[in-house]
């Protein structure tokens, strides 16, 4: 008892001393009030967190024994197909890494999928972040730091897959040093300055080593660090419900529900990441042999997340222009350009949504994708012109497995990038129109039951099962706004964009269905079998 008494007033002081000096109660407490919504989706930011640490802890592991160089060393280790074969250092510990450390293929796969997972996570996040509204005020600014996380995150995979220097990550490297090239004017001197001389040089592979371990993650942990704290000052957003507004969060507090919920998640997270990666092999190096820039290798395939960027490049028309001595690469500049500009929309669409509509007010409710046609026709768009992109970085092994031809391939994606993004935008916003109707014809008459009555008048009418409360407010709690009207008398008043943003809001609104109102729920009350 006294040894446990002498403990706790250790503990005690300790405490008091570390408060008085650092104000942490105030934080802990804040913190430990933060309440969570509880909802799956809200799981995929928490899958994101969890699978960066499993990447820091597994590449903590592997940065002891990589030797980031390309020094030229025969290989002796004991993968026996390439004893004695010339290869960089790099390549040689990477071997080694797989072979003779114990534990290192498993860290090294480990931390491959648990990027895969990373990068995938942020994707499926944002596009939930999109098509529910949440970018909307006051988040403007986490929608710019989270896609910048996103592309921090494909630079720092880029950068990791491109290290063990083998055949696969040196075509990677090649094709990034013709993109840099095909830069008019500077293309050259920065592929210079990039891999320290003519490619692929001896200087890349360390480069790339101390932007992957070190500049990239701080960048990457700055970002989360800044994202996780606007989301503590912004507070979550919540789908409709019961008792949820646009002033309160309904859910689990921190401490020491939400806690242990994420305690327990973190190790599901990990431990199926593991299970992944002690049963799949993945990026297995020692089958591509180290990298050598004499040979045209064929079938080489980026990581999924760097696919778009392939992709365009294989369906960029194959067009130069000679002028004033230089020759301008249009197979580069376009694609380039193309997903610049792409990469710009997406990244400042919050601020875009809201100059044309208008809405100045903060949005803490979780609108359902159909509630905004138009915006999730985008969102459709966005998604099928990504896919194409992807899928055409395979455009080669599409002809070779379906026994194609690989230019009918190619045009045939060309299409479709075109077309596609069009036909999903008026398919999608079709069908979240009709599914308003629906809703809005549930929420007036209900549910069909099947039932058959005759009135005493002698008519037949069917009997319709009303909504409950959850249902209903799920389906009546949102809202629409009227498009930016240019009036004859406000000459003074029009500003050279007023004429474009109305007709911008007439489109984002045209078809809309408007919310149903009271008036019109007491009416179906009165008619209501």
């Amino acid at each position: 008892m006294t040894s446990t008494a002498t403990r706790d007033t250790f503990t005690s002081k300790a405490s008091n001393y570390l408060d008085e000096r650092t104000s942490m109660s105030t934080l802990v407490a804040t913190l430990g009030r933060k309440v969570f919504p509880d909802h799956w989706s809200f799981m995929l930011g928490e899958v994101i967190l969890y699978s960066f640490v499993a990447i820091l802890l597994s590449g903590t592991f592997l940065t002891f024994f990589f030797e980031p160089s390309m020094t030229e060393v025969h290989y002796e280790g004991s993968y026996v197909p390439l004893k004695g074969i010339a290869m960089s250092a790099a390549y040689a510990s990477s071997l080694d890494i797989s072979f003779d450390i114990r534990g290192g293929l498993l860290m090294r796969q480990v931390h491959h999928w648990a990027a895969l997972l990373f990068v995938a996570a942020i994707g499926l996040h944002m596009l939930r972040v999109f098509f529910t509204g949440a970018f909307r005020k006051p988040r403007e600014i986490n929608w710019v730091i989270g896609f910048v996380l996103f592309i921090l995150a494909m630079a720092e995979g880029f950068t990791g897959y491109s290290l063990p220097d083998d055949l696969l990550s040196g075509n990677g490297l090649a094709i990034i040093n013709g993109m840099v090239k095909g830069i008019p004017i500077v293309g050259t001197w920065i592929s210079y300055l990039f891999f320290g001389g003519l490619f692929p040089g001896h200087e890349i592979v360390p480069r790339l080593f101390v932007l992957h371990i070190m500049l990239l993650p701080a960048l990457v942990i700055a970002m989360i660090g800044v994202h996780l704290v606007l989301m503590v000052i912004n507070k979550h957003t919540q789908f409709a419900g019961p008792g949820k507004t646009n002033d309160n969060v309904v859910g689990a507090p921190i401490m020491p529900l939400f806690a242990a919920k994420a305690g327990s998640f973190f190790f599901i997270v990990f431990g199926v990441l593991v299970l992944i990666a002690s049963t799949f092999t993945i990026n297995p190096i020692w089958n591509y042999g180290p990298y050598d820039p004499s040979p045209v290798s064929a079938g080489t395939q980026p990581d999924w997340y760097i696919g778009f960027a392939d992709g365009a490049l294989r369906l960029a028309p194959g067009l130069e222009t000679e002028l004033w001595g230089m020759t301008l690469s249009w197979n580069i500049l376009i694609p380039m350009a193309v997903l610049g500009i792409f990469i710009v929309l997406v990244m400042f669409y919050p601020f875009i949504e809201q100059w044309i509509t208008g809405d100045k007010r903060e949005h803490h409710i979780a609108e359902r994708p159909r509630n905004n046609p138009t915006r999730t026709a985008i969102g459709s768009a966005g998604i099928v012109f990504y896919a194409v992109l992807w899928a055409a970085a395979s455009s080669d092994l599409i002809a070779t497995h379906f026994r194609l031809n690989v230019f009918q391939v190619t045009w045939w994606l060309q299409a479709t990038l075109i077309l596609g993004p069009v036909i999903a935008y008026f398919l999608t916003k079709r069908i979240a129109i009709g599914l308003q109707k629906k809703d809005r014809e549930i929420l007036l008459h209900g549910y069909e039951s099947g039932r058959i009555l005759r009135l005493p008048g002698g008519e037949y009418v069917e009997v319709h099962e009303p909504l409950d409360e959850y249902e209903s407010w799920r389906l009546k709690s949102f809202d629409t706004y009227e498009p930016v009207m240019v009036r004859p008398n406000a000459k003074g008043r029009i500003t050279p964009g007023t004429h474009l943003r109305a007709a911008m809001t007439r489109w984002f609104f045209e078809d809309r269905i408007s919310p149903v109102t009271r008036g019109e729920l007491e009416a179906a009350k009165h008619d209501h079998h």
